[in-house]
């Protein structure tokens, strides 16, 4: 038996560099560049049989050159050298959208081109690669005073981050991004690569690819095929171009052979993508600012929101089809917010970081020199997080629910205008601003229910009405809402949506037309625009400036903060939080215990989804005819495994929003699945990672290739992709992967059959 003293060290030890007792966590969003230096060995001896030159290299093709940022808003993957691309079925959803109507069901029946005529185009969508990486920091820090306020340093890193992106750029058609790591510490450019013609080639209809729906979402087990295709185009020269009937399919420098040998528990897992935003360095005061006020009053929000928006959605299918992309983003963070908390609370995040802090306290205290330096650092955070209360809840009320009324986010776009037209601004400003929102407008109105809005409108108001202290109230609660309706909110939503010319396509011309010619009177008394210029010039002068002010002293705050913990922990390794740039996050295939007496295995197959398909009267189970039959005849082709079809698996990857659609990688560089979700245990990785509950979720990528050839009868598409039953590498560099066998024709098949 271990001596309990020594125990404890050992526990403070493993505390004290960011490692559970059972060694060093999969934790963790890295960038390519310093993969060398930080995580080779590591990730070599979880079993990856490549180098980090073969992910990240400016030398040769390499892994990156397969990843893509879909969007600005996803990951995707080129998997063949025509230029197709692997995505997510929720990601491609609002370019299915755009696509459907109530005669053409894409988002009900799916889509698949046959031959890239049938192809469609997607305008505004984008799909952006990353030339290469480089570390900044002397370029952007240099020249700030040593006595610069936070406002003064911001705006010398501006300056310098112009001009060393105008230096890397010129004379080429690369664009330039230059991001912050560290909370300001250390500054990294990437060089981009943004093609402009991306065409729909397939997606799966939503019983497959939403499989499960809201019931399931960051769930496990998971049974969905979250998969859309799509292909990017370029000029005659293989470079980005605008939409061209005479473009060509893009040659990828690199595109990711997808094996056919599956996974197993413990086998080695890569997740190159894009994550968008991680807090993973927050002090105690921070999470539980999260956790006890605002995850609460954003859920309430969004679950009024979600309730009216499925009735109507139910009620009518052109409703449906105008609010699905709508309503499952709206969702898809009301219920990750449920279990952010609940992950925060089950692993003690709240009282594990004061831990951390009573530990930085005491190196502080132990050293005059960094007592000088750090001595008031906690109590300034606490201060500071002393300014937010009421402020943050504000913001949170703002955005949630007051924006989170279409018609009043509508007006409040037109804010600008009428200032710029009061303001007499030149006309050439004028007619630029207004040009793009006329050019907006019929996006909006296709997607848009009056009546439904309506419902969200008296909702969201009144919660806004009830829930925040007056103090926080626009004008407009006192003048309109209390004094003439007596909080009546439906009464004042039937007088709004009865009055405002927003409500409507034909109205919002009217307003254009007074407003071009110089009058804004008819906008300044719709009342839409009311209210809406009423809450935003409130949270203009009275919350975004204490926001913004005690923001940029936190900022300040966690830069010093990260200076110091990097110091007291040197033998921990620190990665930067996730901020929408190419990152590595890298696992294993693994099991998990969610509560107590419940062991989840790491994969699950085409009998899940029956399993759940036959419990009857749960619309997000229901399931394709088409899919039933496959079932029944086992018919799978080479993609099954034992009278099995795999579906998904889960891997210790370290994830967040913007990996989905993220290549999942084995230890040979070739594809195996595409993520798309984390366990709802898991979801509070975005502030805490914890070894023992953190998985992320993903699609099987022999189940991808069933549904596209088996299901949707599309086996050209396949016969583009590169397939592997090898370990040989995944890399253009190294040997030819070795390509599976051609299927046989059921004609071969029935002549071998009598031959036996």
């Amino acid at each position: 038996m271990i001596h309990k003293r020594i125990f404890l060290m050992m526990a403070a030890f493993c505390l004290s560099i960011g490692w559970s007792i059972a060694g060093p966590p999969a934790e963790g969003m890295w960038l390519p560049l310093l993969l060398k230096q930080l995580n080779e060995a590591e990730m070599q001896q979880k079993g990856f049989k490549l180098t980090a030159e073969d992910i990240y290299s400016i030398n040769r093709s390499s892994l990156k050159d397969a990843v893509v940022s879909f969007g600005g808003f996803c990951t995707g993957e080129m998997i063949s050298a025509e230029g197709l691309l692997l995505t997510n079925h929720h990601c491609g959803y609002g370019q299915v959208q755009s696509h459907s109507s109530v005669e053409n069901d894409y988002l009900t029946e799916g889509f698949w081109a046959m031959n890239k005529q049938q192809e469609l185009p997607n305008p505004g969508l984008t799909a952006t690669f990353i030339v290469r990486m480089e570390d900044v920091t002397n370029q952007i820090l240099t020249g700030i005073p040593a006595a610069a306020t936070e406002a003064e340093r911001e705006a010398v890193i501006m300056k310098n981050m112009a001009r060393v992106r105008k230096e890397a750029t010129a004379g080429t058609h690369y664009d330039a991004v230059i991001k912050p790591f560290f909370y300001g510490n250390e500054y990294y450019m990437y060089i981009t690569e943004t093609f402009r013609d991306i065409r729909l080639v397939g997606t799966p209809p939503s019983a497959i690819g939403k499989f499960g729906g809201d019931t399931d979402n960051w769930m496990w087990p998971r049974h969905t095929g979250d998969f859309s295709l799509f292909r990017v185009y370029a000029s005659a020269d293989n470079k980005p171009a605008d939409y061209s009937p005479n473009n060509r399919p893009y040659q990828p420098k690199h595109h990711l052979p997808i094996s056919l040998s599956g996974v197993q528990e413990g086998d080695f897992t890569l997740v190159f993508g894009f994550p968008g935003r991680t807090n993973e360095y927050l002090t105690s005061h921070a999470i539980q600012e999260i956790y006890e006020v605002s995850n609460p009053a954003k859920i309430s929000i969004r679950e009024t929101k979600l309730k009216i928006l499925d009735e109507d959605m139910k009620a009518s299918d052109a409703v449906r089809i105008q609010y699905a992309a709508k309503y499952a983003s709206i969702a898809n963070y009301w219920k990750k917010w449920i279990g952010e908390s609940r992950g925060l609370r089950k692993a003690n995040t709240i009282e594990n970081k004061k831990a951390l802090e009573q530990q930085f306290s005491a190196w502080v205290q132990a050293d005059a020199t960094r007592t000088q330096q750090y001595g008031n650092l906690l109590g300034q955070f606490a201060q500071s997080y002393q300014q937010l209360d009421g402020i943050t809840i504000a913001r949170d009320y703002v955005t949630e629910a007051a924006m989170g009324v279409e018609l009043i986010k509508h007006a409040v776009d037109y804010i600008r205008l009428v200032e710029l037209v009061d303001a007499k601004a030149p006309a050439a400003e004028i007619n630029a601003l207004a040009d793009r929102l006329e050019k907006s407008a019929p996006g909006f109105y296709k997607n848009f229910n009056a009546p439904t809005d309506k419902k969200v409108f008296a909702a969201l108001m009144e919660m806004y009405y009830q829930n925040i202290d007056p103090k926080y109230h626009p004008e407009a609660f006192t003048t309109i809402a209390k004094q003439k309706y007596q909080g009546n909110f439906n009464k004042y939503a039937t007088d709004v949506y009865g009055k405002s010319l927003f409500t409507s396509e034909a109205g919002l011309k009217t307003a254009m037309a007074d407003l071009r010619a110089g009058k804004t009177q008819t906008v300044k008394n719709d009342p839409a625009f009311v209210l809406g210029n009423s809450i935003y010039s409130h949270y203009r002068s009275q919350v975004l400036p204490v926001y913004t002010k005690v923001n940029d002293n936190l900022n300040l705050l966690y830069r010093t903060y990260l200076t110091a913990l990097r110091t007291m922990q040197q033998d921990r390794k620190f990665y930067p939080d996730a901020n929408s740039t190419l990152r590595v996050a890298y696992g294993n295939v693994a099991t998990y215990e969610p509560v107590d007496g419940v062991k989840y295995k790491h994969y699950t197959t085409l009998e899940g989804v029956m399993e759940k398909a036959a419990m009857g009267g749960v619309e997000d189970y229901a399931i394709p005819a088409r899919l039933q039959e496959l079932y029944n005849a086992k018919d799978y082709g080479p993609y099954g495994v034992d009278g099995q079809m795999p579906v998904c698996f889960i891997a210790s990857n370290h994830t967040t929003g913007g990996n989905s659609g993220s290549p999942v990688i084995n230890a040979n560089g070739q594809l195996i699945g595409i993520n798309f979700d984390r366990n709802w245990e898991g979801t509070m990785s975005d502030i805490a990672y914890n070894p023992d509950q953190v998985r992320n979720i993903s699609m099987d990528a022999r189940y991808l290739l069933f549904i596209i050839d088996k299901f949707a009868g599309a086996g050209h598409l396949v016969k583009e992709m590169t397939l592997v039953t090898d370990a040989t590498s995944g890399l253009p560099h190294a040997d030819k992967p070795q390509e599976a066998p051609a299927k046989k024709t059921r004609k071969q098949r029935k002549k071998e059959a009598a031959l036996n």
